[in-house]
């Protein structure tokens, strides 16, 4: 096989059904800056998914892009090195221009990433 993952639509079935049953809470619009990093301006609105947990113990983290269509496009895989932690953050709604966005940032200072982007 020479792709290095094999695509599971049940997965991104279930993450669309995620996203669906649970409010988007926007904590960081589009223009913000993080709290922590004030050089940091939020290119994307960028929030969590209520009353879910994520691996950090924290509800789950999304990226909410601008496509009218809206569905999980993405999931990033993060590790942070200052936290000493990994986590997933769902895209959703996002453009190919977008996620490229967010994957840049996600792969600064002593934070990777990777990027699985849905294929259908």
């Amino acid at each position: 096989m020479n792709k290095s993952y094999k695509s599971n639509q049940s997965f991104w079935k279930n993450l669309d059904n995620i996203v669906e049953s649970h409010e988007i809470v926007v904590e960081r619009p589009i223009g913000s800056k993080h709290p922590r990093y004030p050089d940091f301006i939020y290119p994307i609105d960028y929030g969590y998914l209520k009353n879910t947990k994520s691996s950090d113990g924290l509800e789950l983290d999304v990226w909410i892009g601008n496509m009218e269509f809206k569905r999980v496009t993405g999931v990033l895989i993060i590790t942070d090195m200052v936290k000493m932690d990994t986590e997933q953050k769902v895209l959703y709604g996002c453009t190919e221009q977008e996620m490229e966005i967010i994957y840049e940032i996600s792969n600064q200072h002593q934070m990777n990433a990777i990027l699985l982007i849905r294929d259908n």
